[in-house]
């Protein structure tokens, strides 16, 4: 099944490099392109001009394809008394860092279901591919980048997920297991099945006639290898290349990786209003307990950042977002095309 992929991608190896917006560069998807695996940006928190600038400079530093990704929550629905009550919650904490907490909080970022400009932008810019984070946009929007000629994956979490991504058009699938860091792709919260990758990769390699690609836990030659035995076409890897020098993570979070704490990720709500698994700080042991329902994504996220923002302000990394998936603690240090070429070589061994 590789073989298609490949073809379709247009790339050497089964080898894809989760988008990570915060931690992914174009620097880091050129370095992945250009070693033969799919590099990969996320511009779902950037705006129209931010997301052209990250596309042009990362086709700057290669003629290979790299993947665009783009989250496709609902937008969300202001609630100012439920967003207040997060905040009284809140206070405490900001005060503990001497800071005043916000007294509003906003839609960080614009859903690519609400935005026409950013759909306008990928069709004369024209990546290679585009990927969809947390659901599907409007078909004619799905219809329009294909009819372009780019090629579209879409992360499931399930198999009425992956259903409905099929019937939608798009052309492989990323099968994201529970084990995966960073923001679960699930379309709909309150309906997550949370499956791991190996369950959930067999079960779509049965059920779908798309390629799948795998994302969650996997770290290794070893982790790519049992993935395409068990039906897959290609594995994707996220915090696998955080410690990459390409990266954007910086010291606290380096550090972080490679110490006890990587043997410590949860998934939480509570950071931005959305399940997210990370390694395991103040943000789950303190925020988890307030009892209070949550504003929206990104709603919610606002408030987090602020609240980080404020501890930094003091040199404290207690509440800042270290995502990372359950095989963290097999992270390796190392320029990203060295990595790739090592995937590649565990790979064959």
């Amino acid at each position: 099944m590789s073989i298609p992929l490949l073809s379709l991608l247009n790339i050497e190896l089964p080898i894809l490099q989760s988008p990570m917006v915060g931690v992914s560069t174009p620097k880091l998807a050129a370095a992945v392109s250009n070693a033969g695996g799919l590099g990969a940006i996320g511009i779902g928190a950037s705006n129209v001009e931010q997301a052209r600038a990250m596309l042009r400079e990362t086709a700057s530093l290669t003629d290979k394809p790299f993947n665009v990704n783009l989250f496709c929550h609902a937008p969300a629905v202001q609630d100012a008394a439920r967003e207040a009550q997060w905040l009284t919650f809140l206070t405490p904490f900001f005060t503990e860092f001497d800071a005043p907490a916000p007294t509003a909080l906003r839609e960080i970022y614009t859903s690519f279901v609400a935005d026409a400009g950013m759909l306008q932008m990928l069709l004369e810019e024209k990546p290679a591919v585009v990927s969809f984070h947390f659901g599907l946009p409007a078909q004619s929007a799905i219809d329009a980048l294909k009819d372009a000629g780019i090629v579209l994956l879409c992360s499931v979490t399930s198999l009425a997920e992956a259903r409905q991504a099929e019937r939608a058009g798009v052309h492989a699938l990323v099968a994201q297991g529970f084990e995966a860091g960073g923001h679960r792709g699930v379309f709909d919260p309150q309906q997550d099945s949370e499956m791991g990758t190996f369950a959930l990769v067999r079960v779509l390699a049965n059920a779908c006639q798309l390629p799948v690609i795998a994302a969650g836990g996997i770290m290794d030659g070893a982790g790519i290898k049992a993935v395409l035995q068990l039906g897959a076409s290609a594995a994707q890897l996220g915090t696998a290349f955080i410690l990459c020098p390409e990266s954007s993570a910086n010291a606290a979070y380096r550090e972080a990786l490679k110490g006890p704490r990587a043997h410590q990720t949860q998934v939480t709500s509570v950071i931005s209003g959305r399940p997210a698994r990370g390694m395991v700080n103040r943000n789950f042991t303190a925020l988890e307990a307030s009892g209070v329902a949550l504003p929206d994504y990104p709603t919610a996220y606002d408030a987090n950042k602020a609240l980080n923002a404020a501890a930094a302000a003091k040199a404290n990394t207690d509440f800042a977002v270290q995502w990372a998936g359950q095989g963290a603690p097999l992270a390796r240090e190392m320029p990203a095309a060295a990595l790739i070429n090592l995937l590649a070589a565990e790979l064959k061994a």
